[in-house]
């Protein structure tokens, strides 16, 4: 696009010409109208996306009738019966595959509400958690000990 003594001289004529008050307005005028150019055109973009999809969908299930007529032209002539056709050409069709859908919890930010409600649903945690709380238990009942044991001088 520009260079950048391009851009440089470029900014000293726009300053000279509108002076330095003018300028941030300019600018702020500049980047709301860039911003809305860019969802106008994102929006277009969905949009034919989306009727594209439509278009090619319309194919699809055309192709499909058109397979489910031939299909059931075929059994009239052999004889066979309506769902007999129909399960033969399912059969012919490609296999739509359903996405795998799989939650992600380490993703997900909760709070402290939230954590002591799911806590019976995190095995692991608790197993890994529970251990390292008996560890320190132990530790502090050895500690604390001789502090509250008679004969070593220091009140409980």
């Amino acid at each position: 696009m520009f260079s950048v003594p391009h851009m440089i001289v470029l900014f000293i004529v726009v300053l000279v010409v509108f002076g330095p008050h003018k300028l941030p307005e300019l600018a702020r005028g500049l980047g709301k109208l860039m911003a809305e150019f860019r969802k106008a055109s994102t929006d277009f973009k969905l949009a034919f996306e989306e009727e594209m999809r439509n278009v090619e969908r319309q194919a699809r299930e055309a192709e499909r009738k058109k397979q489910m007529d031939a299909a059931t032209a075929a059994s009239a002539e052999t004889g066979t019966t309506a769902a007999e056709s129909a399960e033969a050409s399912s059969s012919q069709l490609p296999e739509t595959i359903e996405p795998v859908v799989a939650p992600v919890s380490e993703a997900v930010a909760r709070g402290s509400e939230e954590t002591s409600s799911t806590e019976h649903l995190d095995a692991t945690g608790k197993e890994t958690s529970s251990g390292e709380e008996l560890q320190e238990k132990v530790l502090n009942d050895r500690l604390n000990e001789p502090l509250h044991g008679e004969g070593h001088g220091r009140p409980a």
